[in-house]
């Protein structure tokens, strides 16, 4: 076991398993990207669909963080190339911690928000229609004054967390397309 950790650590490429981990993360993010800016254009008809959808994605993203984040302390990312400057390092861990935050917080914070909804016992959350996902109890549980403050206020942190993980999706897809045109050490990772 030693030996595969330490082959899995000192590798110079990122393990398949972290790749799968990131497409798949990308995947239901673009989804759910999707997904939440067609709530206004579906309909009344499937307006409870895509908001399920929605709310089931989400938790899959937050699942497959954990994992992929469990996964990193078994198997470390690559080091970065050795040539690449200070600053650009830098800018990449805080990039990559930026998107972990990202995607842990707006979950989450879509979470709340769904806990704090007023019909929420009326509408209770199938993951995927497979089975019923819990609302957080202690938030959906609140006296209703405080209740509907809370959902107004989760809801504004997911809408401009939303935003600000565009912005940094962004970036990271045209740095990738650049370490990929300039073929650099870092594209080869």
């Amino acid at each position: 076991m030693t030996t595969t950790t330490n082959t899995l650590a000192t590798a110079q490429r990122y393990h398949l398993v972290s790749i799968v981990f990131h497409w798949l993360i990308a995947l239901a993010f673009l989804a759910n990207i999707v997904l939440g800016l067609t709530f206004d254009y579906v309909g009344d008809a499937n307006i409870r669909l895509a908001i399920d959808s929605h709310k089931s994605l989400g938790v899959l993203v937050l699942i497959l963080v954990a994992l992929r984040i469990l996964w990193r302390f078994y198997c470390p990312p690559p080091k970065l190339p050795n040539g690449m400057p200070s600053l650009h390092k830098s800018g990449v861990h805080i990039a990559h911690i930026g998107l972990y935050i990202l995607m842990i917080g707006l979950p989450l914070s879509g979470w709340l928000h769904d806990s704090a909804w007023k019909a929420a016992k009326d509408f209770p959350m199938h993951w995927f229609g497979l089975f019923e996902w819990p609302r957080i109890a202690w938030i959906a549980n609140m006296e209703a004054g405080a209740k509907e403050s809370f959902h107004a206020l989760s809801g504004d942190v997911h809408h401009y967390l939303a935003y600000v993980f565009y912005g940094l999706f962004i970036l990271h897809v045209v740095a990738a397309i650049k370490h990929q045109i300039d073929r650099s050490e870092l594209a080869k990772r």
